[in-house]
């Protein structure tokens, strides 16, 4: 994709190019540092890009060259297998720098941990040489008009070695430039497998309709599934996943990353708040300071968002920790403590993003609304990327795990 596509224009994607294989990363170290080079060189256009509604294919392609999207392939298939405290800080300075580019890696290594976990040994070998090659996965997950999320119309049928998948898809995170789309269809007996096709594959089109005021650079359109064929060697049974008997950490990682994303978002607001103060916003007449900067109440204001923001980045490392913990010696018990350390760390980021957003304004004055400066799309994204799942509901199953004991339900959104 030379030509800068333009969100939301309408129109069929054609499939990537063809691109050299990626650097593989051989530990944690190594990660985090190409993390912050990735994150400094794909900061540079955000305004522009969001600006323009053009969605980020040089910035994507950096970012996959680099390595990044294979960290977590187990070492015994040639990853670094990293910690998910690593993940944690990766994700979020990608975000920092473009919360867009940050999600569209989400559904990508979300489905690392589902080959992980239930993909059988030819799975594994076949689809980790893919990843760390470069090879990126794009999202085919969600539909509209049903009951709930969870309630799927999309079926595959088996043909022979084959499965044939018909649907259509909604928010499509990283369908429009991936190489592989998870395809989450039903079976006849009604449980959950990603169907892998290749994104070439005859009858999938993907529609470049994404018309959300926020997160725009993901470019999360349609996918239309008509008479997919994907073969068996490529249909994991993420079923598997949620087991109560045998559960696994696919739904922590799942909401994990999430949570990243908002505390990057975070992370880029009070930043940018802080140089606009600095720079720009004039003391209150009230106030009887020569600097915005020396404003008590501003003072105040930027404490409390600092606080609030280390609160939640703890909160992150400690959710990346019990994941850890839980991938090494996955029981009931053990899953079910990632999962509410991950939905605690949920709640913190989830409610700074939204908070250090608002507050960009609010202390940076009218003058920070100016269109020129860009800073409204740190608002719609955090807005748009938090409402993915409400953590209303983290602060039920907390609050019901703590006080009675019982067990987060297991599905991605929990």
């Amino acid at each position: 994709m030379s030509i800068p596509l333009v969100v939301g224009a309408g129109g069929v994607v054609p499939p990537p190019a063809a691109r050299p294989a990626a650097h593989v990363i051989r530990d944690d170290e190594e990660a985090i540092a190409i993390a912050r080079d990735v994150a400094a060189r794909i900061a540079e256009g955000a305004v522009e890009r969001d600006r323009r509604d053009l969605f980020p294919s040089a910035e994507l392609d950096l970012y996959s060259a680099s390595g990044l999207w294979g960290v977590t392939v187990p070492r015994a298939y040639g990853g670094a297998d990293v910690s998910y405290v690593t993940v944690g800080h990766v994700i979020r300075l990608i975000s920092a720098a473009d919360s867009s580019i940050g999600q569209l890696t989400q559904n990508h290594l979300a489905t690392v941990a589902v080959i992980r976990s239930t993909g059988t040994e030819e799975q594994k070998a076949d689809l980790f040489a893919e990843i760390l090659a470069g090879r990126r996965f794009g999202n085919a997950f969600s539909e509209t008009g049903t009951r709930t999320v969870s309630d799927l119309k999309t079926r595959f049928v088996r043909d022979g070695r084959d499965v044939v998948v018909n649907g259509v898809k909604h928010y499509a995170s990283g369908a429009l430039a991936a190489d592989l789309v998870q395809i989450v269809a039903l079976d006849e007996e009604g449980r959950s497998w990603l169907a892998i096709a290749d994104r070439a594959a005859p009858g999938l089109t993907v529609i470049n309709d994404w018309a959300s005021f926020g997160q725009r650079g993901t470019g999360s359109g349609k996918v239309l599934i008509e008479n997919v064929r994907v073969s068996e060697r490529r249909v994991v049974a993420a079923w598997k996943a949620y087991l109560p008997e045998n559960p696994t950490t696919d739904s922590a990682i799942s909401q994990f990353i999430q949570s990243a994303i908002d505390a990057g978002l975070a992370e880029a607001a009070i930043a940018e708040t802080e140089n606009f103060v600095r720079t720009r916003t004039r003391a209150w007449v009230d106030s009887g300071a020569e600097r915005a900067r020396d404003d008590p109440y501003t003072i105040h204001a930027l404490g409390g968002l600092h606080v609030r923001l280390s609160a939640a980045r703890a909160l992150l490392d400690v959710a990346g920790r019990a994941i850890d913990v839980a991938l090494d010696e996955p029981t009931p018990d053990s899953v079910a403590a990632a999962q509410i350390a991950v939905a605690e760390s949920k709640i913190l980021t989830t409610e700074i993003a939204i908070e250090s957003t608002n507050r960009l304004f609010e202390l940076g004055g009218a003058a920070s609304t100016d269109r020129s400066l860009g800073l409204d799309r740190l608002w719609r994204n955090a807005r748009t990327h938090t409402l993915h799942d409400p953590v209303r509901w983290k602060y039920a199953i907390v609050g019901d795990y703590y006080l009675n004991g019982r067990r987060p339900p297991l599905h991605p959104w929990s």
